[in-house]
């Protein structure tokens, strides 16, 4: 498109008004610096008869020549924790907001996880309970093997009861039952005690308790009840030893005779041992167990008195009260494990037909 030689806004030389791009007048020469007056709006050209007419265009306001259309900022991204205050000073309150939005999301997915957790948790208990329900491999009740009529029930034995206590037996005369003479309480001759060897020299049997002792002691045994006497004599390497065992119906009045003992046991005299403890000092002991009580005297078989440096004397008289001992608890023991055997139960025979 060409417009001529004057190009679009006149003539060459043309030295009037003319018109800028932007729609505002020139500035007359001589008045630098002052506004430009607006031109009145342009009226719309007259379509042709028959052109449908377009709608008018809104009237465009002009700029000033000094200025340039605003240009649009961009805007940041609000955040309220970046904004300070009229004062400078941050926004505590928007802070406080962001910190407490952030603690409620963090819970809320603590939450959801412990929520997924239990739910999984109870889908794999039901899947398990419903899989043993389900479980048809068992054989039905009918189905399982039944006892024979013929099998035998199963026993149960009962559980044993604690023996009785073998002290019980030798406490009183009604229970102190077994056969009581001087070779069932002691039965042997050459006894070994503690590895050392002894030999037995006489025994005897007194039911005149105080026949058989000397210096208050025959007092004491009748005074607390003394059934008889039961006598044994023992040597060894020089040394006699006589113990006399005392029988009582109790066990209080055994132990009374113990603790007033006074005096001694004859010594029972013979072969090997025919003058010891005859007149002169003798070791001397006293005991009791059950409703026994056991008196002895120890010395020299040539008659020598025993001084109180001597120590054969006294380890034979340890030895055979030990020996004693032992055959008291012998005799307790063996009526304890009769009482505790199970005896065995006569049944009455089937009486014959006639």
């Amino acid at each position: 498109m060409s417009f001529g030689q004057g190009g679009p806004y006149g003539a060459q030389g043309d030295s009037g008004p003319r018109a800028t791009p932007w729609g505002a007048p020139p500035q007359q020469p001589g008045q630098p610096g002052q506004p430009a007056q607006a031109l009145p709006p342009r009226q719309p050209a007259q379509p042709h008869p028959g052109q449908p007419q377009a709608a008018p265009l809104p009237p465009q306001q002009p700029y000033p020549a000094a200025q340039q259309p605003p240009q649009a900022q961009p805007q940041a991204h609000p955040q309220p924790w970046a904004q300070p205050q009229a004062d400078g000073t941050p926004d505590w309150a928007a802070l406080a907001d962001t910190a407490d939005r952030d603690r409620r999301r963090k819970w809320l997915l603590i939450g959801g996880g412990v929520l997924a957790t239990a739910a999984v948790a109870a889908i794999v208990a039901s899947a398990v309970v419903l899989s043993d329900k389900g479980d048809k491999n068992l054989p039905a009740a009918e189905k399982l093997p039944s006892a024979s009529a013929g099998s035998p029930e199963p026993t149960f034995s009962k559980a044993a009861t604690p023996p009785p206590n073998p002290r019980e037996f030798i406490s009183s005369q009604e229970k102190d039952t077994a056969p009581l003479t001087v070779k069932t309480l002691f039965p042997h001759s050459r006894p070994s005690l503690d590895k050392r060897a002894y030999k037995r020299a006489a025994q005897d049997t007194a039911t005149d308790c105080a026949s058989v002792a000397q210096g208050g002691l025959g007092q004491v045994l009748a005074d607390n009840g003394c059934r008889q006497v039961l006598r044994s004599t023992y040597v060894r390497d020089g040394v006699a030893v006589t113990v006399g065992v005392a029988v009582f119906d109790t066990k209080a009045a055994a132990d009374k005779a113990k603790e007033q003992s006074t005096g001694n046991i004859a010594p029972l005299t013979g072969e090997d041992a025919a003058s010891f403890c005859q007149g002169t000092a003798c070791r001397l002991s006293a005991n009791a167990e059950g409703r026994y009580a056991y008196f002895t005297i120890a010395g020299f078989t040539n008659g020598s008195a025993v001084t109180s440096e001597d120590t054969k004397a006294l380890q034979a008289g340890r030895d055979v009260a030990g020996y004693t001992f032992r055959r008291i608890m012998a005799r307790a023991n063996a009526q304890a494990a009769a009482a505790a055997s199970p005896k065995p139960s006569g049944k009455p025979s089937a009486k014959p037909q006639a």
